[in-house]
Order: C-alpha cells, then sequence, then structure tokens
C-alpha cells in the first residue's frame, strides 16, 4: 500500500518545513497575532500617499520639515514597525521554540499603542498641539516597552541559537536604542530637556532603527524564508555565523565614531556595504533556485535588493563629493525595505493560512474533509501581480517627485495609495478564505475535536 501523500503547498512537498519541531504549530502563536499587525500596515501606507496628494512636494524637500518628519514615521512606525512586530511575535515560537508569554493579550496591547501612539505622533508634527506629542510618547513608550521586554524574554530563553536568534537579538537591541533616542527627542522638545545636538542625534535614532532594527530583523528572517519559499540553497555558513554579529559591532564603532571629533564617513560606508554584500548574496542565491517558476514576489524581492545596491552607490557618491543626497537615499532605502516586506507578506500570510488549516484539519479530522487550497490557490499571482505594477509604478513616480518637482506628487501619492489599497484587498482575501475554511472544518469535525487554538 502506497504512503499517503504529503501536502502540497506550491506544488512542492513540505517535509522541510515540518520535519523540524521549531515549525510546530502547539508552539506558534493564533493566527491573528501577526495577522492584526501584517493588515494595518497597507493603511498607514494608505495615509503616506494621501499626505503627499495633499501636500505635495513639500513632503520630499526638507527632511528636518513637519511633513517630512510625518511621512517618515508613518513608514518607518507605522509599515516597517507593524510588518516587523507581526513578524517577530509569528517568527520566535516557530523558528526559535520560544513562544512569547501572555502572545494575544500582548500583541493586542501593543499593536493598539503603537498604532495610536504613531497617530498622534504624526498629527503632533502637523501641528495639533503638544498635547498629541506628549500622548504618542506615552503611548510609544507604553507600547514598545511591552513589545521589547515580551520578546526579551522570549529570545532568552531560547535554547538552540541559531543564526536567525542572534540577528534577532541585536535587532531587539537596535530597537531599544532607537525608541530610547526617539523618545529622548521628543521630550527634549516638549519639555526643554537638554541635548547636545539635535541633527546628530537624529541621524543615530535614523541610523539604529535602519540598520539595527530593520535591517538585521530582516537578514535574519531572510535566512529561513528565502531558502524555504523561493527554494534557493542555504546562505552559507559563514555570512550567517559573522554578518549580524559583525554589522552590530560596525554600527556601535560608527556610532561612537560619530560623536567624536573626527567623525569618519566611511564608516557609515563600511555598515552599507554590509547590506550590500547580503543583497549580492540573496541574488546569487535566487539566480540559484532548484524550480524556476513565474513568482511574482522574486520581483518585489529584486527590486527591493537592487535599491539596496543602489543606496550604497548613492552612499558612496555622498561620501566622495559635497552633493546632499540625503532624500534620495531615503526614498531609495525606504522602497528597499517596503518591496522585500511586500514580497515577504505575499509568502507568509497565505503560508500562515496554509499551515493552521492543514494542521487544524489533521487533528480534529485525521487528514479527511475538506481540501485545503495551496498557497498559489489562496493567493493567485494574478492578483499580487496587479499589485507589482503598481509598487513599481508608485516608485518611479517617487523618484520622479524629486527629481521634476510639485507637477508629480498628486500620480506619485495616487499610486502609492493604489497600490496599498489592493495590498491590503489582496492580504484580507487570503484572510477571509481562511476564515470561511476554518468554518468548514468545524463543521465538518466531530463536537470537541477543533482546535480552538486557530
Amino acid at each position: 500500500m502506497r504512503p499517503p501523500r504529503r501536502p502540497s503547498i506550491n506544488g512542492w512537498r513540505v517535509t522541510s518545513l515540518t520535519s523540524t519541531a521549531s515549525l510546530s504549530l502547539e508552539q506558534a502563536p493564533p493566527i491573528s497575532v501577526p495577522f492584526r499587525f501584517f493588515l494595518t500596515a497597507p493603511l498607514f501606507l494608505l495615509l503616506a500617499a494621501l499626505l503627499l496628494m495633499l501636500e505635495g512636494a513639500a513632503v520630499l524637500t526638507d527632511r528636518w520639515s513637519p511633513l517630512t518628519l510625518s511621512m517618515t514615521h508613518l513608514f518607518t512606525l507605522g509599515v516597517l514597525g507593524q510588518v516587523m512586530m507581526g513578524a517577530m511575535l509569528q517568527m520566535l515560537p516557530v523558528l526559535a521554540g520560544s513562544p512569547v508569554p501572555r502572545v494575544v493579550p500582548l500583541a493586542i496591547t501593543v499593536h493598539l499603542a503603537t498604532s495610536l501612539g504613531t497617530l498622534a505622533l504624526v498629527a503632533g508634527f502637523l501641528g495639533a498641539g503638544a498635547l498629541w506629542m506628549k500622548l504618542a510618547v506615552c503611548l510609544l513608550a507604553g507600547g514598545f516597552a511591552l513589545f521589547i521586554g515580551g520578546v526579551g524574554i522570549a529570545l532568552w530563553r531560547v535554547v538552540r541559537v541559531s543564526a536567525t536568534v542572534i540577528a534577532m537579538r541585536l535587532a531587539v537591541l537596535g530597537l531599544l536604542v532607537t525608541v530610547l533616542l526617539g523618545l529622548y527627542l521628543a521630550a527634549a522638545q516638549l519639555w526643554k530637556l537638554p541635548y547636545v545636538d539635535l541633527i546628530m542625534l537624529t541621524n543615530t535614532h535614523l541610523a539604529w532603527g535602519g540598520t539595527a532594527w530593520v535591517g538585521l530583523l530582516i537578514v535574519g528572517v531572510g535566512y529561513q524564508v528565502v531558502p524555504m519559499f523561493q527554494l534557493t540553497p542555504e546562505y552559507p555558513l559563514r555570512l550567517q555565523r559573522l554578518f549580524a554579529p559583525l554589522l552590530f559591532a560596525a554600527l556601535l564603532v560608527w556610532s561612537l565614531d560619530y560623536w567624536s571629533i573626527s567623525a569618519a564617513p566611511w564608516l557609515a560606508l563600511l555598515v552599507g556595504s554590509g547590506f550590500m554584500l547580503f543583497a549580492l548574496v540573496t541574488l546569487h542565491l535566487q539566480r540559484r533556485r532548484r524550480r524556476k517558476l513565474a513568482d511574482v514576489t522574486l520581483n518585489f524581492w529584486r527590486l527591493g535588493l537592487g535599491l539596496v545596491v543602489l543606496a550604497w552607490l548613492l552612499m558612496l557618491t555622498r561620501a566622495l563629493s559635497d552633493l546632499n543626497l540625503d532624500l534620495w537615499l531615503g526614498v531609495c532605502l525606504i522602497f528597499a525595505v517596503l518591496s522585500i516586506i511586500n514580497g515577504m507578506l505575499y509568502k507568509i500570510v497565505p503560508f500562515l493560512s496554509w499551515f493552521h488549516l492543514q494542521h487544524q484539519k489533521t487533528a480534529s479530522l485525521a487528514g479527511g474533509g475538506p481540501r485545503i487550497p495551496s498557497m498559489k490557490e489562496l493567493l493567485p499571482d494574478r492578483f499580487a501581480r496587479r499589485q507589482w505594477y503598481l509598487h513599481l509604478l508608485a516608485l518611479l513616480l517617487w523618484a520622479g517627485v524629486l527629481a521634476v518637482g510639485d507637477s508629480l506628487t498628486l500620480p506619485a501619492g495616487l499610486f502609492l495609495g493604489l497600490s496599498s489599497l489592493l495590498l491590503c484587498y489582496n492580504l484580507v482575501r487570503v484572510v477571509l478564505k481562511f476564515r470561511h475554511l476554518q468554518a468548514e472544518l468545524r463543521a465538518a469535525a466531530p463536537a470537541g475535536a477543533v482546535d480552538q487554538h486557530y
């Protein structure tokens, strides 16, 4: 008698995904934990698009203006922060085998505090008054303290420390530094606290947030999701072991040197070189995929990685000349990360839905009952491809705003808004399918057989 066929995700068997205890759903949080963060991110992206449409090129003319600061924090806190926190709460138990304590109430509280705190911060930047800034400081301080405390406990409890866990630990340290610097900057403005240099504090805050928190977390998660979902070879072991610690050390040296008299721009370029190396290695691995089928998520990844390389070239140009490329560099890096997390979401959300449904079916119906769709059926490529074109056009138009000014701000904001709406629609569509299939499984299962964990 032939053994039963293993379930398929994208037409390939899932032995490599389910053969390790670290991917056991008994340790994974309820699917609502990451999804509440993932589904919020496109809404903040829509707000950023609306801000550009309403305020025009003034949003991108001076990095220190309230409009630019509002736009920056809609991207960093509202979009990137939400996705990063949702990914961390999901990946820690799944990949590291260490659940976050009381994850459901923690996730609800962190999500509400950071979402409302981000809105209050933007309102404060836009002139709504000091009360909104004070509210933002309180909400963001509380939300991030709870998040860092929860994931910190989980990271401390990890028994088998992998390269991904090391990257996560350093990313959380980076988040802690970023939050402390950001809160001090806000408090210094509100309560006239002493500070050495506003520009230097802001640049350090930005460097730790972008490099340590967002950058190292993407790298650590990339070690897992790139080979898993894109069927590439594994990252070189030496790169996995050394990349995050060396880059974190380089960032620390840069920070200390930046505050000295002889601050060297080449140290910042060295940190950027690390991410360029990761981008080039990832592109090389993607060329060696075992099954070279069309996959629109690869377009997002390749665009993002290409923008990382372009950002390094901009940093090199800035170091060799007197050109002010801050806004170009900022747009380049923001769209680089947006592209990569867009590609990640289009794999992680359908995978989690498939995985939870498959486990629920096995637990309650012993593998029988309704058929569970594959990832490609939960989120067909044609839906993601439509959003890919809007995303690419939005990037080109944003670059056009920097190049020619106000005449392109309306279409740039419009296409970014349409891209965010379609991303949200595609993700919500998967969630609705998940809920429908979950209801079918419950209806088909014997009384009391369905695990309510899902």
